[in-house]
């Protein structure tokens, strides 16, 4: 029988590569719990391309420490979704038709440009301020760049600059990436950019598709 949980108020779904039913929601909560996610924030489906596969992903709750935000994250696979003919691996736990490892532990910085923050996954040898700096010309979209084959506005509508994944610098070279605005499993992009008194320019992009 399916286990007694309360599905807690205030989850986020994301839905997009199929709709889970109450109980079976409930199950995934019970799983999440019983592998250390304490307090379940977000349940969402995705799709593993190219295979026909999908999948469900479990944030927890998130705990903020001055900039650094970190939460846990846990893959659910569900058998009648799963890689025909896989299953849980000796140290997965399994309930029912689901199954799952050990969550891992995402951790993240927050970026504020005005009065909104921004999460960003990595941030490697640039100051948080010169980030901000930048990300707030991005989404202003006022930057320019090397027109090319590689880089187009038709390109550049696809990013979504809410999103930023990271920010490095290695000497002056500075690489930024961002998400596809098509959401988790569509890619992402590669800046390389130059950042001169105040001025934004991108010299190359590359899109990472899946």
């Amino acid at each position: 029988s399916p286990p007694q949980v309360t599905i807690p108020g205030g989850i986020e779904r994301d839905y997009r590569a199929g709709k889970l039913t109450e109980a079976q929601e409930k199950i995934v909560i019970a799983l999440a719990m019983k592998q250390g996610v304490a307090k379940v924030a977000k349940i969402s489906t995705i799709n593993f391309y190219p295979s026909a596969a999908r999948g469900i992903r479990v944030d927890g709750a998130k705990e903020t420490n001055d900039r650094e935000v970190s939460y846990k994250v846990l893959s659910v696979n569900f058998k009648p979704w799963f890689h025909p003919g896989g299953g849980p691996r000796k140290e997965d736990v399994q309930m029912g038709d689901f199954w799952a490892g050990k969550p891992r532990t995402q951790k993240k910085t927050i970026l504020r440009v005005g009065e909104t923050d921004y999460l960003c996954g990595s941030i490697r040898d640039i100051e948080i301020k010169e980030c901000e700096a930048m990300l707030g010309l991005f989404l202003a979209g006022k930057f320019t760049y090397n027109p090319g084959p590689r880089i187009n506005d038709r390109l550049l509508a696809q990013v979504d600059w809410s999103k930023p994944s990271r920010f490095s610098k290695r000497g002056d070279d500075i690489s930024v990436g961002f998400l596809h605005k098509g959401g988790p499993g569509s890619g992402f992009f590669d800046l390389q950019v130059d950042f001169v008194d105040g001025k934004l320019n991108i010299k190359q992009m590359f899109q990472a598709i899946p």
